[in-house]
């Protein structure tokens, strides 16, 4: 069998790169004959290698990076047929490892994420198409606040992991405003005003589990999250649901929670809404997703826990998030009223 490591030399503060002849060595030990690729800054490098990897008929293609590299290398996967398809692993070494998370795969561990492929435990996880032939495997979304991930340079990234984002994401807030929509889902049509779109595979974003609490990665269904409102303190009020992790968000007034396999997003104003797929720019609406069920073969941590140590990482990287969202919330607080005040006049 052969296998091809695609992995992003910068991710993780050069953490895969330091790791490859340990990482070559354990697919080695699995049966696998491996050689590796590193991403360049040309654009689509992870994209093209994963496809040339697919064409030459590799039996395994590892993707170690962020979820950039994940999503790159799964669009280069996507463009041959099914049955030459070949299997899938990652290895996770980004700022939030959003899809890693949802399969429960150690971040920024080398050496424990290869493992996975060694207990041979596989899934066909759902992508999704958007109408242009791109794909993702974790999120589809549109709204000022989806804009984080794009909107942080990547050198912040990097130095500053998810602080960068908190950041950030305390200066949008207040910038958040609702667009006129037409969403069609499955034969349903709903025309309303909405801040924020979701449109998801997993049950992470942006680091927070439970954005969609009954996520499945396997059941050929998006769920998709509109948010209703724009005004400020609503959405503070939101954001701390969230950011408790109870899932009881799905439920607030302000937000629809629905399932469906395709999904038509209109905006009927000429304001421009970009999308983010995958926390990389991903056009504009209008724009159509269909989910196609069970397209890759994934190694994927069934047994959730692999052994007892990863209980206490888990939860120590849960309580990381959970500070760092309170955080986002007391900055995005101590914004002044004058300022929210000009900016509503703005809107």
């Amino acid at each position: 069998m052969k296998a091809r490591l695609i992995y992003n030399p910068t991710s993780g503060q050069e953490l895969i790169k330091k790791s490859i002849a340990d990482i070559l060595n354990e697919l080695e030990s699995y049966g696998y004959e491996t050689s590796a690729f590193a991403t360049t800054a040309e654009k689509d490098s992870a994209r093209n290698e994963a496809e040339r990897a697919s064409k030459a008929d590799y039996d395994l293609i590892v993707a170690a990076g962020g979820d950039g590299t994940l999503n790159e290398v799964v669009n280069g996967m996507m463009t041959v047929y099914r049955s030459k398809r070949p299997k899938f692993a990652l290895i996770p070494a980004g700022t939030t490892n959003d899809f890693a998370r949802a399969l429960k795969i150690p971040s920024n561990k080398p050496l424990e994420a290869i493992k996975i492929v060694g207990k041979k435990q596989t899934l066909g996880i759902d992508v999704g198409k958007k109408d242009d032939q791109t794909h993702f495997i974790n999120i589809a979304a549109a709204g000022a606040l989806t804009e984080l991930t794009f909107s942080v340079p990547s050198q912040l990234k990097t130095t500053f992991g998810y602080l960068a984002y908190i950041q950030k994401g305390a200066e949008l807030l207040p910038r958040v405003k609702k667009h006129l929509v037409r969403i069609t889902y499955d034969g349903n049509v709903i025309e309303e005003e909405i801040s924020m779109f979701f449109c998801g595979l997993t049950n992470s974003v942006g680091g927070f589990e439970n954005i969609a609490p009954d996520a499945q990665i396997n059941d050929g269904l998006f769920t998709l999250i509109l948010v209703k409102t724009d005004n400020f303190f609503e959405l503070i009020a939101l954001l701390a649901i969230v950011a408790s992790g109870s899932g009881n968000h799905v439920n607030d007034v302000n937000v629809t929670y629905l399932k469906a396999t395709n999904v038509k997003v209109e905006p009927l104003t000429d304001d421009k809404w970009m999308l983010n797929l995958d926390g990389e720019y991903g056009g504009e609406a209008p724009v159509e997703f269909v989910n196609l069920k069970g397209a890759i073969e994934t190694f994927v941590n069934l047994d959730r826990v692999p052994d007892g140590k990863y209980i206490e990482e888990e939860t120590l990287r849960d309580r990381e998030i959970e500070e760092m969202a309170k955080k986002f919330i007391e900055h995005a607080a101590a914004i002044k009223p004058e300022s929210l005040n000009e900016l509503n006049e703005e809107k």
